[in-house]
Protein backbone atom coordinates (compact mmCIF):
# COMPACT_ATOMS: atom_id res chain seq x y z
CA UNK A 1 0.00 0.00 0.00
CA UNK A 2 2.92 2.59 0.83
CA UNK A 3 5.19 1.85 -2.02
CA UNK A 4 1.64 1.89 -4.37
CA UNK A 5 1.52 5.69 -2.61
CA UNK A 6 5.12 6.15 -3.24
CA UNK A 7 4.62 5.40 -6.94
CA UNK A 8 1.85 7.06 -7.18
CA UNK A 9 3.69 10.48 -5.66
CA UNK A 10 6.65 9.88 -8.16
CA UNK A 11 4.18 9.71 -10.88
CA UNK A 12 2.66 13.21 -9.59
CA UNK A 13 6.14 14.67 -9.36
CA UNK A 14 7.11 13.30 -12.84
CA UNK A 15 3.84 14.54 -14.10
CA UNK A 16 4.76 18.11 -12.00
CA UNK A 17 8.14 18.26 -13.62
CA UNK A 18 6.85 17.88 -17.39
CA UNK A 19 4.56 20.56 -17.20
CA UNK A 20 6.46 23.30 -15.73
CA UNK A 21 9.09 22.48 -18.41
CA UNK A 22 5.95 22.77 -20.37
CA UNK A 23 5.24 25.66 -19.40
CA UNK A 24 8.54 27.14 -19.45
CA UNK A 25 8.62 26.21 -23.01
CA UNK A 26 5.57 28.00 -23.72
CA UNK A 27 7.07 31.19 -21.86
CA UNK A 28 10.21 31.28 -23.61
CA UNK A 29 8.46 30.70 -27.14
CA UNK A 30 6.27 33.05 -26.33
CA UNK A 31 9.12 35.62 -25.22
CA UNK A 32 11.03 34.40 -28.28
CA UNK A 33 8.14 34.69 -31.06
CA UNK A 34 6.84 38.16 -29.83
CA UNK A 35 10.36 39.62 -30.50
CA UNK A 36 9.89 38.75 -34.08
CA UNK A 37 6.95 41.43 -34.06
CA UNK A 38 8.78 43.82 -32.46
CA UNK A 39 8.23 46.42 -35.49
CA UNK A 40 4.27 46.09 -35.22
CA UNK A 41 4.42 46.56 -31.69
CA UNK A 42 6.98 49.11 -31.71
CA UNK A 43 4.03 51.28 -34.08
CA UNK A 44 1.21 50.13 -31.64
CA UNK A 45 2.60 51.54 -28.67
CA UNK A 46 3.68 54.77 -31.10
CA UNK A 47 0.18 55.17 -32.59
CA UNK A 48 -2.06 54.43 -29.72
CA UNK A 49 -1.48 57.67 -27.30
CA UNK A 50 -2.78 59.96 -30.41
CA UNK A 51 -6.10 58.24 -29.53
CA UNK A 52 -6.30 59.97 -25.48
CA UNK A 53 -5.36 63.36 -27.09
CA UNK A 54 -8.09 66.34 -26.55
CA UNK A 55 -9.64 64.36 -23.40
CA UNK A 56 -9.98 65.48 -19.98
CA UNK A 57 -6.65 64.22 -18.13
CA UNK A 58 -9.05 61.91 -15.84
CA UNK A 59 -10.67 59.83 -18.68
CA UNK A 60 -7.27 59.33 -20.56
CA UNK A 61 -6.49 55.84 -18.21
CA UNK A 62 -10.31 54.51 -19.16
CA UNK A 63 -9.83 54.78 -22.28
CA UNK A 64 -6.46 52.89 -22.74
CA UNK A 65 -8.17 50.66 -20.72
CA UNK A 66 -10.73 50.18 -23.17
CA UNK A 67 -8.93 50.05 -25.87
CA UNK A 68 -6.47 47.30 -24.35
CA UNK A 69 -9.68 44.84 -23.49
CA UNK A 70 -10.43 45.35 -27.28
CA UNK A 71 -6.80 44.23 -28.28
CA UNK A 72 -6.97 41.27 -26.10
CA UNK A 73 -10.71 40.42 -27.13
CA UNK A 74 -9.34 40.69 -30.91
CA UNK A 75 -6.37 38.49 -30.07
CA UNK A 76 -7.74 35.76 -27.91
CA UNK A 77 -11.27 35.15 -29.65
CA UNK A 78 -10.79 36.01 -33.19
CA UNK A 79 -7.20 36.62 -34.13
CA UNK A 80 -5.82 32.83 -32.41
CA UNK A 81 -8.72 30.65 -33.39
CA UNK A 82 -8.18 31.92 -37.38
CA UNK A 83 -4.14 31.22 -36.79
CA UNK A 84 -5.00 27.75 -35.04
CA UNK A 85 -7.13 27.19 -38.16
CA UNK A 86 -4.85 28.38 -40.82
CA UNK A 87 -1.80 26.21 -38.97
CA UNK A 88 -3.28 23.47 -38.74
CA UNK A 89 -5.23 23.05 -41.92
CA UNK A 90 -3.92 26.03 -44.36
CA UNK A 91 -0.26 26.74 -43.19
CA UNK A 92 0.96 27.53 -47.06
CA UNK A 93 -1.40 30.69 -46.65
CA UNK A 94 0.71 31.98 -43.51
CA UNK A 95 3.48 33.27 -45.70
CA UNK A 96 1.26 35.02 -48.21
CA UNK A 97 -1.13 36.74 -45.73
CA UNK A 98 2.78 37.42 -44.08
CA UNK A 99 3.50 39.15 -46.50
CA UNK A 100 0.48 40.81 -47.46
CA UNK A 101 0.61 42.02 -43.84
CA UNK A 102 4.49 43.37 -44.46
CA UNK A 103 3.58 45.51 -47.32
CA UNK A 104 0.45 46.71 -45.16
CA UNK A 105 3.12 47.72 -42.72
CA UNK A 106 5.49 49.38 -45.26
CA UNK A 107 1.99 51.22 -46.81
CA UNK A 108 1.84 53.01 -43.63
CA UNK A 109 4.87 53.92 -43.16
CA UNK A 110 5.09 55.26 -46.17
CA UNK A 111 2.53 57.15 -45.75
CA UNK A 112 3.71 58.61 -42.68
CA UNK A 113 7.16 59.96 -44.06
CA UNK A 114 4.88 61.02 -47.68
CA UNK A 115 2.87 63.13 -45.51
CA UNK A 116 5.55 64.84 -43.48
CA UNK A 117 7.54 65.44 -46.67
CA UNK A 118 4.20 66.50 -48.35
CA UNK A 119 1.61 68.16 -45.31
CA UNK A 120 -1.73 68.23 -45.47
CA UNK A 121 -3.95 69.58 -43.76
CA UNK A 122 -5.61 67.99 -40.44
CA UNK A 123 -9.27 67.92 -40.17
CA UNK A 124 -10.94 69.43 -36.95
CA UNK A 125 -14.50 68.61 -37.37
CA UNK A 126 -13.88 66.34 -33.92
CA UNK A 127 -13.76 68.99 -32.11
CA UNK A 128 -17.50 70.33 -32.41
CA UNK A 129 -18.25 66.74 -31.46
CA UNK A 130 -16.04 66.85 -28.64
CA UNK A 131 -17.80 70.02 -27.13
CA UNK A 132 -21.37 69.08 -27.85
CA UNK A 133 -21.04 64.93 -26.77
CA UNK A 134 -17.92 64.18 -25.74
CA UNK A 135 -18.90 60.43 -24.67
CA UNK A 136 -19.67 60.09 -28.22
CA UNK A 137 -16.74 60.92 -29.38
CA UNK A 138 -14.82 59.44 -26.62
CA UNK A 139 -16.91 55.84 -27.83
CA UNK A 140 -15.81 56.95 -31.51
CA UNK A 141 -12.10 56.67 -30.96
CA UNK A 142 -11.93 53.83 -28.22
CA UNK A 143 -13.77 52.12 -31.87
CA UNK A 144 -11.19 53.31 -34.30
CA UNK A 145 -8.40 52.33 -32.24
CA UNK A 146 -9.52 49.01 -31.47
CA UNK A 147 -10.00 48.77 -35.23
CA UNK A 148 -6.52 49.55 -35.91
CA UNK A 149 -5.23 47.49 -33.29
CA UNK A 150 -7.03 44.46 -35.13
CA UNK A 151 -5.02 45.38 -38.41
CA UNK A 152 -1.32 45.71 -36.47
CA UNK A 153 -2.24 42.58 -34.20
CA UNK A 154 -3.40 40.54 -37.06
CA UNK A 155 0.35 41.26 -38.24
CA UNK A 156 1.15 40.71 -34.73
CA UNK A 157 -0.07 37.06 -34.05
CA UNK A 158 1.10 36.17 -37.89
CA UNK A 159 4.60 36.92 -37.28
CA UNK A 160 4.47 35.09 -33.75
CA UNK A 161 2.70 31.99 -35.63
CA UNK A 162 5.16 31.59 -38.30
CA UNK A 163 8.20 31.55 -35.35
CA UNK A 164 6.91 29.19 -33.67
CA UNK A 165 8.64 25.65 -34.17
CA UNK A 166 6.31 22.72 -35.37
CA UNK A 167 4.89 21.88 -32.40
CA UNK A 168 1.14 20.40 -30.94
CA UNK A 169 -1.57 22.53 -31.52
CA UNK A 170 -1.97 22.85 -27.64
CA UNK A 171 1.48 24.22 -27.10
CA UNK A 172 0.61 26.39 -30.50
CA UNK A 173 -2.49 28.01 -28.37
CA UNK A 174 -0.65 28.37 -24.93
CA UNK A 175 1.99 30.23 -27.27
CA UNK A 176 0.22 32.66 -29.29
CA UNK A 177 -2.22 33.28 -26.23
CA UNK A 178 0.80 34.43 -23.58
CA UNK A 179 2.30 36.12 -26.26
CA UNK A 180 -0.61 37.96 -27.09
CA UNK A 181 -1.61 39.14 -24.21
CA UNK A 182 2.22 39.79 -23.05
CA UNK A 183 2.63 42.10 -25.71
CA UNK A 184 -0.86 43.62 -25.25
CA UNK A 185 0.49 44.56 -21.45
CA UNK A 186 3.28 45.46 -22.45
CA UNK A 187 2.11 48.25 -24.91
CA UNK A 188 -0.43 49.47 -23.20
CA UNK A 189 1.02 49.67 -19.73
CA UNK A 190 3.59 51.95 -21.85
CA UNK A 191 1.29 53.74 -23.61
CA UNK A 192 -0.32 54.38 -19.99
CA UNK A 193 3.14 55.48 -18.79
CA UNK A 194 3.36 57.55 -21.95
CA UNK A 195 0.06 59.72 -21.72
CA UNK A 196 0.67 59.84 -18.09
CA UNK A 197 4.33 61.34 -17.77
CA UNK A 198 3.73 64.73 -18.56
CA UNK A 199 1.06 64.66 -15.56
CA UNK A 200 3.25 63.39 -13.25
CA UNK A 201 5.64 66.07 -14.22
CA UNK A 202 3.10 68.78 -13.66
CA UNK A 203 2.49 67.00 -9.97
CA UNK A 204 6.54 67.17 -9.70
CA UNK A 205 7.22 70.30 -10.69
CA UNK A 206 3.55 71.70 -8.36
CA UNK A 207 4.36 69.87 -5.23
CA UNK A 208 8.35 68.80 -4.72
CA UNK A 209 9.41 68.99 -2.07
CA UNK A 210 13.62 69.27 -3.49
CA UNK A 211 14.18 72.12 -5.88
CA UNK A 212 15.83 68.44 -7.83
CA UNK A 213 12.46 67.53 -7.39
CA UNK A 214 10.60 70.16 -9.20
CA UNK A 215 13.53 70.62 -11.98
CA UNK A 216 13.18 67.17 -13.36
CA UNK A 217 9.27 67.64 -13.13
CA UNK A 218 9.78 70.05 -15.15
CA UNK A 219 12.37 68.73 -17.32
CA UNK A 220 9.89 65.96 -17.96
CA UNK A 221 6.98 68.02 -18.97
CA UNK A 222 9.18 69.91 -21.53
CA UNK A 223 10.67 66.61 -22.83
CA UNK A 224 7.76 64.24 -23.84
CA UNK A 225 6.76 66.61 -26.75
CA UNK A 226 9.92 65.65 -28.07
CA UNK A 227 9.85 62.09 -26.81
CA UNK A 228 6.65 61.47 -28.51
CA UNK A 229 7.46 62.97 -31.93
CA UNK A 230 11.09 60.01 -31.56
CA UNK A 231 9.02 57.44 -30.40
CA UNK A 232 6.58 58.34 -33.88
CA UNK A 233 9.93 57.99 -35.98
CA UNK A 234 11.45 54.83 -34.41
CA UNK A 235 7.88 53.56 -34.85
CA UNK A 236 8.12 54.45 -38.17
CA UNK A 237 11.32 53.23 -38.84
CA UNK A 238 9.98 49.91 -37.20
CA UNK A 239 7.52 49.27 -39.59
CA UNK A 240 9.45 50.17 -42.56
CA UNK A 241 11.75 47.37 -41.46
CA UNK A 242 9.86 44.15 -40.41
CA UNK A 243 7.75 45.53 -43.40
CA UNK A 244 10.51 45.48 -46.23
CA UNK A 245 12.09 42.48 -44.41
CA UNK A 246 8.90 40.22 -44.01
CA UNK A 247 8.30 40.92 -47.85
CA UNK A 248 12.25 40.04 -48.72
CA UNK A 249 11.81 37.07 -47.17
CA UNK A 250 8.49 35.49 -48.60
CA UNK A 251 9.43 36.67 -52.07
CA UNK A 252 12.44 34.30 -51.35
CA UNK A 253 10.43 31.52 -50.02
CA UNK A 254 8.43 32.48 -53.33
CA UNK A 255 11.62 31.72 -55.67
CA UNK A 256 12.16 35.57 -56.05
CA UNK A 257 15.72 35.24 -53.78
CA UNK A 258 17.93 38.12 -55.71
CA UNK A 259 16.59 40.76 -53.67
CA UNK A 260 17.30 38.89 -50.24
CA UNK A 261 20.36 37.66 -51.57
CA UNK A 262 21.72 41.13 -52.82
CA UNK A 263 20.81 42.67 -49.77
CA UNK A 264 22.78 39.94 -47.39
CA UNK A 265 25.71 40.44 -49.52
CA UNK A 266 25.76 43.94 -49.35
CA UNK A 267 24.88 44.00 -45.58
CA UNK A 268 27.90 41.41 -45.23
CA UNK A 269 30.34 43.74 -47.02
CA UNK A 270 29.12 46.40 -45.01
CA UNK A 271 30.23 44.46 -41.33
CA UNK A 272 33.74 43.66 -43.05
CA UNK A 273 34.65 46.96 -43.15
CA UNK A 274 35.13 47.38 -39.40
CA UNK A 275 36.79 45.17 -36.76
CA UNK A 276 35.67 41.83 -35.91
CA UNK A 277 33.98 42.26 -32.52
CA UNK A 278 31.59 44.71 -34.22
CA UNK A 279 31.20 42.76 -37.60
CA UNK A 280 27.85 40.96 -36.72
CA UNK A 281 26.81 44.26 -35.08
CA UNK A 282 26.98 46.70 -37.96
CA UNK A 283 25.66 43.71 -40.55
CA UNK A 284 22.67 43.50 -38.87
CA UNK A 285 22.39 47.52 -38.62
CA UNK A 286 22.95 47.56 -42.60
CA UNK A 287 20.78 44.76 -43.24
CA UNK A 288 17.92 45.74 -41.23
CA UNK A 289 18.57 49.93 -42.90
CA UNK A 290 18.50 47.83 -46.78
CA UNK A 291 15.42 46.16 -45.53
CA UNK A 292 13.82 49.54 -44.41
CA UNK A 293 15.16 51.29 -47.76
CA UNK A 294 13.00 48.54 -49.81
CA UNK A 295 10.65 48.83 -47.64
CA UNK A 296 9.83 52.39 -48.03
CA UNK A 297 10.50 51.82 -52.12
CA UNK A 298 7.33 49.49 -52.12
CA UNK A 299 5.60 51.33 -49.66
CA UNK A 300 5.50 54.20 -52.28
CA UNK A 301 4.62 52.49 -55.01
CA UNK A 302 1.82 50.93 -52.45
CA UNK A 303 0.35 54.88 -52.22
CA UNK A 304 -1.11 55.59 -55.33
CA UNK A 305 -2.59 51.91 -55.44
CA UNK A 306 -4.02 52.05 -52.15
CA UNK A 307 -5.45 55.70 -52.99
CA UNK A 308 -6.55 55.68 -56.63
CA UNK A 309 -8.14 51.55 -56.46
CA UNK A 310 -8.61 50.33 -53.05
CA UNK A 311 -9.77 53.96 -51.06
CA UNK A 312 -12.26 54.31 -53.98
CA UNK A 313 -13.95 50.55 -53.70
CA UNK A 314 -13.83 50.64 -49.88
CA UNK A 315 -15.76 53.78 -50.44
CA UNK A 316 -18.43 52.30 -52.84
CA UNK A 317 -18.94 48.98 -50.95
CA UNK A 318 -18.93 50.32 -47.46
CA UNK A 319 -20.33 53.86 -48.15
CA UNK A 320 -17.42 55.23 -45.85
CA UNK A 321 -14.03 56.73 -46.92
CA UNK A 322 -11.09 54.56 -46.11
CA UNK A 323 -10.14 57.30 -43.78
CA UNK A 324 -12.83 57.29 -41.33
CA UNK A 325 -11.66 54.73 -38.77
CA UNK A 326 -8.16 56.33 -38.83
CA UNK A 327 -9.75 60.35 -38.09
CA UNK A 328 -11.42 58.28 -35.24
Amino acid sequence: MAGGLLALLDDVAAIAKVAAASIDDVAAQAMKSGAKAAGAVIDDAAVTPKYVQGFRAERELPIIWKIAKGSIKNKLFILLPAALLLANFAPWLISPLLMIGGAYLCFEGAEKVYHVLVPHKEHHEEAVDEVNDPAHLEEAKAAGAIKTDFILSAEIMTIILSAIPESSFWFEAATLALAGVGITVAVYGSVALIVKADDFGLLLYAKGRLAATRAFGKWLVRAMPGFMKLLTIIGTAAMLWVGGSIVVHGLEELGFGWIGHHIHDWAHAVGLLVTTDWTRAVEWIAKAAMDGVFGLALGFVLIPVATKIFAPIFTKVTGRTAGDDASH
